[in-house]
C-alpha cells in the first residue's frame, strides 16, 4: 500500500486482524467469505472495484486554494476531480487580480508567464463544474421538501412562490416609496401596494431594507392599520414579507400572526393554508396558529381537495407536529386518492408523516410502497429517500420495493448528495437488508463526497456498514476518509455525543478502533454529556468500553470507571431477568438442557458478555467429554426460570418461526431498525452481568483464580432469533459477530442454536430436542477445535 503523507500526524487505529494490508486481510478471509457474501445476500452480488491508495500532499507555506477546499477528495473514485482541481490550482496561481495574495507570492512565482485564452476558459469551466457539484451536495432543507408543488397548477394559490419575481422594481422607485411613507395616511390599499411593490426590488436592496428607519416606520403604520386590512390584502402583505425577509421575530410578523388567530375561523382552507406556508417560508414557528388550522380541516375533511390534502401533510410535516385526531382521517383519505397522487406527491407525504412523527398502519405504508415498486424508474431519487424514511419508520418489510431498489439506485448513488445517499444506506441497515451492490455503490461514491458530511452522516455511513458487517472493497480508502471526517467534526460531539458513539460502534463491529477518538468518547467529561442526552446513549458506552477493554490491548487512553460499568451492570440485569431470560426459546433450551446434562448445576442461561446485549447458555465440559457442574449458586435469574410455565400454542410457534404474530409484519416485531434516538436500540436487549474484564486485561484475558480449571472446556450455546441477522439470509448483524468474535478471544467455544433450526423444532417431540442439544454439546468436532 502507498505511503500515506498527511498534513498532520496519522491518528491511531488500532486493527484487530493478523494483517495490516488490505491485501493480507483479503487473503486472511479468503474465497469463502465471498462466497457466504453471495449466497447470503437477497438477490446476485457483484464484485465490487478495488481499493486504491490514498495520498494527501504536504501543504507548501504559500500554497493558497482559489476555491471551496471543502470539496477536495481523495483516492481513485476522486482521481478525476483530482486532476481537475490540481489544474485549476495550477492556473489559478498563474494570475490574480489586484490587491490579492499572488503580492505576497515569492519572486519565481510571479515570473509565471499569463495563462493563455484557452486556459482561461479551461478554468473557468472547471470553477462552473466545482460550483455545479457544490450546489448538487448542498441540502436545502426549506426548498427540496416544496418540489411536489411544481406539479400541479392547484398549488399556485395554496402555497407561497419563493422564486425571484419577475419584474424587477428600479432602486430609485423604492427609494420614492419610502419616501412618501411620512407623507401617506396610511390607507390599508396604499400600504399593501407599497408592501408588494418594494418586494419586487432587486435582492441586493431588498436586504439593506429591514436596517432602514424608513422601512421600520412603514411598518409600524401596518401594525396600526392591522385590523382594516381585508383578509386578501393582509395574505399578500404577509406574502411580500417572503422576498423582503423580514426576520421570524419582527413585530410585523407578531400582528400579523395575532390577526390571522383572530381570522382564522372566517377564513377559507385554501387562505389558511396559503397563509401556513408563508409562516413555514418566513421560518417562524406558529403551534398557535397550526392548532385552528389542524381543527379547522378535520371539521372540512370532506372539502378537501387533493392538493389541499398534500399541502396540509406538508404543513403538518414542516410544523413538526401531529394532530391525533386526523390520523385515521389521513389514513382514510391516502387510501382514496393512491392512485391519483403524483410520485411526488407520494414522497411529500410520506416525509410529513415522518417528520411529525405521525404513526401509520402497515397496511397503508404497504400499499404505498406497490406503488413506488411498479414505478419506482420515474420516481425522484429525492421522493424515493422520503418513502424509505417511512419504511424503516414503520419498520415494515416490503421485498418488492427492497429488490427494485437494489436495481435503480445504485446508478443513482453518484449524482445524490451526501445526506440523501446516508438516509437510502441507513434504511437498509435499519432495515436489516443486505444488498452489496447498493452499499459497494456507496462506498465508492464517498470519499469523493466525505467532506459534505455533517457528523451524523458519517456516524450513520460507519454505523450502517458495521451493523451489516460489509466491508466494501476499497474499504482503507472508505474508513479512512470517514475516520479522517469524524476529526474535523469533532466538536460537534459536545453537542451531538449520540453521533459520536454510534460511528465508533459501527466501527467496532467491523474490529477498526480510533484510539484518539475512543478515548475522547470515554473521557468524564464527555461521558458526563452522554448521560445529559435526550437519548438512551449507556447502553452503546457500555458495549464501547468493554469492546475495547478486550480487543485492544494496547490500548492506554482513557476507560469507563468501575462504578459506571456496575450501573450499567445492574440496570441491566434487571431488564434481562424481565425480558431476555424468560423468552419461550431460551426458557425450553435450559429446561433440556438440564435433562441432557445431568441438571440445573451443569447450564446457566446468563450473560458472559453483558455488553454484548444477549444471553448465552454456559456448559462447561471435562477434555474428555464430561460435563462439569458450576452453577451451584443458582442464580435469580435461573430461580425465575424455574417458576416460568410457557404454554407452546400454535399462535406463539407461528410467532417463533416466522418472526411476527399473523396481522403483524416480520420487520414490526422485534426489530431493531434504528432511526432518530431510536437508532440506539438492539435486537437482543439491555446489557446485564457477566464477564466483564478489568481495566487493562489482554485480549486473551485470563479468569479469576479457581474459575477456569486446567483442560476445562467452556461451550457459550446462542440460541440466536431473527432479529440476530440481515433479512432473509444466514448473515449475522454487527453487533453479533462483535460477541462471537469476542468470546472467542476470551477462550469459549461458540455453539449456534440458529432459530431456522430451533424453532421448528419447539413443535416436535421431547425427545428430538433432547437429541438435537445432545448433539450440540457433545459434537466430537467442538472438543477437536478446542
Amino acid at each position: 500500500m502507498a505511503t500515506v503523507l498527511m498534513c498532520r500526524r496519522l491518528p491511531r487505529l488500532s486493527r484487530v486482524t493478523a494483517f495490516s494490508t488490505t491485501a493480507k486481510r483479503k487473503a486472511e478471509r479468503g474465497s469463502s467469505k465471498g462466497k457466504k457474501e453471495k449466497r447470503d445476500k437477497p438477490g446476485a452480488a457483484k464484485t465490487g472495484t478495488e481499493s486504491g491508495a490514498t495520498i494527501q500532499l504536504l501543504k507548501p507555506q504559500d500554497y493558497r486554494v482559489l476555491y471551496n477546499p471543502a470539496a477536495y477528495v481523495k483516492g481513485r473514485a476522486g482521481s478525476q476531480q483530482h486532476v481537475d482541481r490540481d489544474r485549476i490550482q495550477a492556473l489559478g496561481d498563474t494570475f490574480t487580480g489586484p490587491g490579492t495574495a499572488s503580492q505576497a507570492l515569492s519572486p519565481i512565482r510571479n515570473a509565471l508567464p499569463k495563462p493563455t485564452l484557452l486556459e482561461q476558459t479551461t478554468l473557468a469551466m472547471l470553477y462552473k463544474e466545482e460550483a455545479e457539484k457544490e450546489k448538487q451536495e448542498l441540502h436545502n432543507s426549506k426548498e427540496d421538501p416544496r418540489m411536489f408543488q411544481k406539479g400541479r397548477p392547484e398549488y399556485r394559490s395554496l402555497s407561497c412562490d419563493s422564486a425571484e419575481p419577475a419584474q424587477t422594481l428600479p432602486a430609485e422607485e423604492g427609494d420614492s416609496i419610502l419616501e412618501s411613507v411620512a407623507g401617506c395616511e396610511g390607507s390599508p390599499g396604499i400600504l399593501m401596494d407599497y408592501f408588494l411593490k418594494l418586494s419586487h426590488l432587486p435582492v441586493e436592496r431588498r436586504a439593506m431594507l429591514v436596517s432602514d428607519p424608513r422601512f421600520t416606520a412603514l411598518c409600524h403604520r401596518a401594525v396600526t392599520a392591522i385590523r382594516l386590512f381585508s383578509t386578501p390584502d393582509l395574505i399578500q402583505i404577509l406574502k411580500a414579507c417572503v422576498p423582503l425577509a423580514v426576520p421570524a421575530s419582527h413585530p410585523l410578523l407578531n400582528a400579523c400572526e395575532a390577526e390571522f388567530c383572530r381570522r382564522a375561523w372566517d377564513m377559507g382552507l385554501e387562505q389558511l393554508l396559503l397563509v401556513a406556508d408563508c409562516w413555514r417560508c418566513l421560518d417562524r414557528s406558529v403551534p398557535s396558529y397550526l392548532g385552528i388550522l389542524f381543527s379547522y380541516a378535520s371539521l372540512h375533511w370532506q372539502d378537501l381537495t387533493l392538493p389541499q390534502f398534500v399541502q396540509l401533510l406538508y404543513i403538518i410535516g414542516e410544523g413538526r407536529r401531529s394532530p391525533r385526531d386526523l390520523a385515521q382521517k389521513v389514513e382514510s383519505t391516502i387510501l382514496k386518492h393512491l392512485n391519483a397522487f403524483t410520485l411526488e406527491e407520494l414522497g411529500a407525504i410520506c416525509l410529513g408523516l415522518f417528520k411529525s412523527l405521525s404513526g401509520i398502519s402497515d397496511h397503508v405504508m404497504r400499499r404505498i410502497a406497490d406503488r413506488v415498486a411498479l414505478q419506482m424508474e420515474d420516481m425522484s431519487t429525492y421522493a424515493l429517500v422520503n418513502v424509505l424514511k417511512m419504511l424503516r419508520y414503520t419498520r415494515m418489510d416490503h421485498l418488492p420495493l427492497m429488490r427494485e431498489l437494489g436495481k435503480v439506485i445504485p446508478a443513482r448513488i453518484p449524482a445524490t448528495n451526501i445526506q440523501g445517499i446516508m438516509h437510502i444506506t441507513l434504511s437498509y441497515s435499519a432495515l436489516h437488508f443486505f444488498d452489496e451492490d447498493v452499499l459497494a455503490a456507496v462506498a465508492t461514491s464517498l470519499p469523493s463526497k466525505v467532506s459534505y458530511c455533517r457528523s451524523k452522516d458519517a456516524a450513520k455511513f460507519l454505523w450502517s456498514f458495521g451493523c451489516l458487517d460489509y466491508e466494501p472493497p476499497n474499504e482503507e480508502e472508505f474508513y479512512s476518509s470517514l475516520i479522517n471526517q469524524l476529526h474535523a467534526k469533532l466538536h460537534e460531539f459536545s453537542k451531538f455525543p449520540e453521533h459520536l458513539l454510534t460511528a465508533l460502534l459501527g466501527l467496532a463491529f467491523v474490529k477498526r478502533f480510533p484510539e484518539e477518538l475512543i478515548d475522547f468518547a470515554l473521557r468524564e467529561e464527555f461521558v458526563q454529556k452522554t448521560r445529559g442526552s435526550k437519548y438512551e446513549l449507556n447502553k452503546d458506552l457500555f458495549t464501547l468500553g468493554k469492546s475495547v477493554e478486550i480487543e485492544c490491548p494496547t490500548y492506554q487512553g482513557s476507560r469507563l470507571s468501575p462504578q459506571l460499568c456496575q450501573e450499567f451492570t445492574e440496570m441491566a440485569s434487571s431488564f434481562a431477568e424481565r425480558e431476555i431470560y424468560v423468552r419461550p426459546e431460551i426458557v425450553e433450551a435450559t429446561s433440556l438442557l438440564e435433562s441432557v446434562l445431568g441438571g440445573p448445576e451443569y447450564v446457566r442461561n446468563h450473560m458472559i458478555l453483558p455488553h454484548t446485549r444477549s444471553s448465552d447458555l454456559e456448559v462447561r465440559l471435562a477434555t474428555d467429554g464430561h460435563p462439569i457442574p458450576f452453577n451451584f449458586k443458582d442464580p435469580v435469574a435461573a430461580k425465575k426460570l424455574k417458576g416460568v410455565g410457557v404454554s407452546l400454542t400454535d399462535d406463539l410457534m407461528s410467532q417463533l418461526i416466522q418472526g411476527r404474530a399473523p396481522n403483524q409484519s416480520p420487520m414490526e416485531v422485534g426489530n431493531e431498525a434504528r432511526i432518530a434516538g431510536q437508532e440506539q436500540r438492539d435486537a437482543a436487549g439491555t446489557p446485564c452481568l457477566g464477564g466483564a474484564l478489568p481495566a487493562g486485561a489482554t485480549s486473551q484475558a485470563e479468569p479469576k483464580p479457581g474459575c477456569w480449571q486446567p483442560g476445562e472446556v467452556r461451550l457459550a450455546l446462542q440460541v440466536s432469533n431473527r432479529n440476530h441477522f440481515c433479512y432473509g439470509s444466514k448473515r449475522l448483524l454487527g453487533l453479533h459477530c462483535l460477541k462471537r468474535r469476542q468470546l472467542r478471544l476470551l477462550g469459549y467455544v461458540v455453539v449456534e442454536i440458529p432459530f431456522w433450526e430451533w424453532f421448528p423444532l419447539l413443535k416436535r417431540s421431547r425427545s428430538e430436542k433432547l437429541s438435537y442439544l445432545h448433539y450440540k454439546v457433545f459434537c466430537p468436532a467442538l472438543l477437536t477445535r478446542a
